[in-house]
């Protein structure tokens, strides 16, 4: 199961994707990328095991909440990225906007 993490389009799986790239040589990186499917092994298989234990009343209410889970996820990216200065919501970018602007013209 953990090999087949490598086909997800998971953030983990592409920065570890990136990070192996960075390695020193084709072999390091090769080997960075088994240990990180051997590490997903484990959680991997738990979840497949759970799922198959939980009730089909519980899977049905898990499936109906995904796509509200998922919702207010996006909801709170958007707010996030929107800087309204809420703090732990929304909190105001650590470092100051550009606000002159760049002409890569003269007129």
């Amino acid at each position: 199961i953990g090999f087949l993490n490598g086909f997800l389009p998971c953030g983990l799986v592409y920065m570890a994707l990136f990070a192996s790239i960075a390695m020193a040589s084709p072999y390091s990186g090769a080997i960075y990328m088994g240990l990180f499917g051997l590490g997903t092994i484990p959680l991997m298989t738990t979840a497949a095991y759970i799922g198959g234990l939980l009730q089909p009343q519980i899977r049905q209410k898990i499936r109906r909440l995904i796509p509200i889970f998922v919702v207010v996820i996006g909801i709170l990216f958007i707010l996030r990225g929107m800087g309204l200065g809420i703090p732990y919501l929304s909190p105001k970018p650590a470092s100051p906007q550009i606000t002159t602007q760049i002409e890569c013209h003269q007129p």
